[in-house]
This record gives C-alpha cells, structure tokens and sequence, in this order.
C-alpha cells in the first residue's frame, strides 16, 4: 500500500481552484515522502486530455470515474467510484479541498475503509516517513499535529488553505475505471441548487485582495480600499470587527468566522494582524502590511511592511499602480 490520492472535484465544467492547490500541495508531500500521487476525477463527460493536464500540477497519474450518476451532485456516488480506485490504487492517503461534496464524499469514504480522518486541515507535512497534519484548535489560537494509526488516511483541508499556481503545461497518463454504484447509492436526487447572493466579486477566488481594518476610521475608508482593488484588478476583503461595526459585507470577511483565502497578493491596511484573522489569509502568496503602528502583529510575518497613514500610503499605491496599467 503507498502513494496519495487527491480528490479533483469538477466544478462548472472545471477542476476547481481549490482542488488544484491541493493537488499541487500533496505533490510537494509526496515528494517529501518519496510516494506518487495520483489525481481521481469523479464526474459525467470527462475528457482525457482536460483530466491529463493534471499532470501540470503535480500528478503521476489520473483516474477517471466518468458515469452521469457521478455529475448529479450526490456524494454517495463519488464514495462508490473512490473506493474502487482505492480498491485498485491501494492508496496510503487521501486529501480533498472542502466543499460541501468533496467533504461529504471523503467521509463516506473513511467510513467505507474504517480509516482515521482529519478535518480542516491547514498544513501537511512529511514526518518520520509520514503525513502529519496540522489543524486549528481553540479558537484558532493553537495547531494540533495529527496522524495517522490506520493504514489509510483520509484529510480534509481547509478551503483556500493552497492556492493553485499555473501549472507547468504537463500531463499525466488517464486511466478511466468503471464503479459500481449500491442501490442506496442512487435513492436520492438534487433537486435544486442555488447560490448565495454576492454583494461583490468572490475573495475566495481573487488573486489580489486588498483588506480594509479598523485603521481606516470609519465605513467611508472603504472607497480608498474599492479603489486600490480596482487598480490591481483584485476584490476587496475585510475584517470581522468592521464587519461587526456594519462597516462592509459579511461576504467579504477573512478569518475564523469568515473565509479562509490564498491570494497571489494580499494588502493589509489599517489590520493589527491578530491571530483569528491570520489564520485566514496566513498562506497567501505575498503579504504586505500598511499599518502606523510599526508593533502591530501583521508585521511578524508579512513579507513587506510599510509604517505609515493608510490614508497617506494606499492613494499612493493606487496612483502608482494605475500609472502602470
């Protein structure tokens, strides 16, 4: 038994962001522990090229599971088709990006096997020849370490714990397998499906994401923030505590009680840094922090500080950027 499966969920047509910053993570993993990793793909009108470009991103290999029973939106299909690949992949982990499928699925999968799971994972490391996750604890406030005992394990991750990069143009050999499904299985339908209402662009899907604190005085700091985000062709992210003060939508909330996000750039004004917002944006790509308060927290692990008004700094950066779009 060996190697590390990760489930890539098909969403609007699409492998999604979130699966392919997992993939990528578990390829670094499984480079570490000297095991191969192989992407399965559960849906309807799969086409092998699109599922071998997963290569790109780190896979050896694709298994494809392609029946219009896996494209329903039913996560009790998807743990039929996983453990036939687990059946002959005999895989020795599993890690998925949380949604409400890809969660339900691994679940039923970890039930299926009788294997240990971890749930809102944010790290993955290889230690003693092993995956060790770290997941928060406390309020966020601590990292618990957790393996594994069982001779599968299945992880969770956090959503918008990995960003996806690019991929390197790769591709990985497809192999397709037919599961087969249990009557129970199939005994219940979607009927429906409908999304949430959005005030603004999804942060969780930005690459640039400019966040608004405190520090900007009041709810009307927020046009200097929209305006930035403009510029860099980003979204604007926010605060629980101006959130909480009706200072911007709840949609745009980053941290414990909000989103979790991996941004190829985050820009913090006017946000001390504490821990229960850090834990939400703590792996995007580049961090920079614009802050008067040169002891603010945000500093110990942004990339670049600037001490100074926000409301000095940001018009600045706009201005600048603006010139060179």
């Amino acid at each position: 038994m060996g190697g590390i499966a990760v489930l890539c969920e098909v969403q609007s047509g699409e492998i999604s962001k979130g699966s392919l910053g997992v993939l990528e993570e578990a390829a670094r993993l499984g480079g570490a522990l000297g095991e191969p990793v192989t992407a399965v793909v559960c849906g309807s009108g799969l086409d092998d090229g699109a599922m071998g470009a997963l290569g790109g991103f780190g896979a050896s290999a694709v298994v494809v599971a392609d029946d219009p029973a896996l494209g329903t939106g039913i996560a009790q299909t998807v743990v039929d088709a996983c453990a036939a690949a687990q059946e002959a992949g005999q895989y020795r982990y599993w890690i998925g990006c949380a949604s409400i499928l890809a969660a339900d699925a691994l679940a039923g999968l970890a039930a299926r096997l009788g294997a240990g799971i971890v749930v809102d994972a944010v790290e993955l490391h290889a230690e003693g020849g092993a995956l060790v996750t770290r997941r928060s604890g406390l309020g966020d406030s601590v990292l618990a370490h957790c393996g594994f005992t069982s001779p599968v394990g299945v992880v969770i991750t956090r959503s918008g714990s990995f960003a996806a990069g690019d991929g390197n143009g790769g591709s990985a050999p497809v192999t397709r397998i037919s599961p087969t499904f249990r009557p129970y299985s199939q005994a219940v339908s979607l009927v429906g499906h409908e999304d949430a209402a959005s005030t603004g662009p999804d942060i969780g899907a930005a690459e640039v994401l400019v966040a608004g604190g405190r520090g900007l005085g009041e709810a009307g700091g927020f046009g200097l923030i929209e305006e930035c985000a403009t510029a860099f062709g980003g979204a604007v992210a926010a605060t629980r505590a101006v959130v909480d003060a009706g200072w911007y939508p709840y949609s745009a909330q980053v941290g414990q009680t909000g989103k979790t996000v991996a941004p190829k750039l985050y820009i913090a004004c006017g946000i001390s840094g504490a821990i229960q917002h850090k834990v939400g944006m703590q792996n995007s790509g580049v961090i920079v922090a614009i802050n008067k308060d040169k002891n603010a927290p945000i500093f110990d692990y942004a990339d670049f500080g600037v001490v100074g008004d926000l409301h000095d700094v940001v018009p600045k950066l706009t201005e600048l950027i603006k010139a060179r779009s």
